[in-house]
């Protein structure tokens, strides 16, 4: 049975937004292991959008980021969305009832199913189908944007935490 886990890296204020902060490159190789070990990723459609990036090979890259959209492109995607049509190459389109979505993919696959963008988070978890939240908190304080947690606040309790590069810590919490 899968493990639907939703970790994003996040502001101070408790904020995501790709554009105000990267990873190093300590913490970018850690994400490359993490999306090599996942069963495959559970993505909003805005989110997904976004990772589309990944899907064709840039001159300017080096050596880590092909490794990342190697990983990425491998692995399977399930896109949430009522509007994206068609999703790219190993994706699939779930449209309908995303909480029974979700839940046969937490009974058909084994392993970790990552989930993606803080809306469908939302949703999943005040369904009760998020398993683990990982805040890859950055020191930096941007005021204002997308929260973490948009809508439902889930109760928590803290499961781990631990240094993952530079000054990044990765805080880990389940439903409490």
């Amino acid at each position: 049975m899968a493990r639907l886990v939703f970790g994003m890296n996040v502001s101070l204020d408790g904020y995501v937004d790709h554009e105000s902060f990267a990873p190093d490159p300590e913490l970018f190789a850690h994400w490359i292991g993490q999306v090599r070990g996942l069963t495959g990723s559970l993505y909003g459609r805005r989110i997904y959008e976004i990772m589309r990036y990944w899907d064709e090979d840039r001159p300017e890259w080096g050596e880590a980021e092909r490794a990342f959209a190697a990983a990425w492109r491998a692995q399977p995607k399930w896109v949430v969305s009522r509007t994206a049509r068609p999703v790219g190459p190993n994706a699939t389109l779930l449209a309908g009832d995303i909480g029974a979505a979700a839940r046969r993919l937490k009974q058909d696959m084994p392993g970790e199913i990552d989930v993606a963008g803080p809306e469908l988070a939302a949703c999943l978890g005040a369904m009760g189908l998020i398993d683990e939240y990982r805040l890859y908190l950055h020191p930096v304080v941007l005021g204002a944007g997308r929260p973490f947690f948009a809508g439902h606040r889930p109760r928590l309790r803290l499961l781990a935490s631990e240094r993952i590069a530079g000054e990044v810590v990765r805080l880990s919490y389940g439903p409490a």
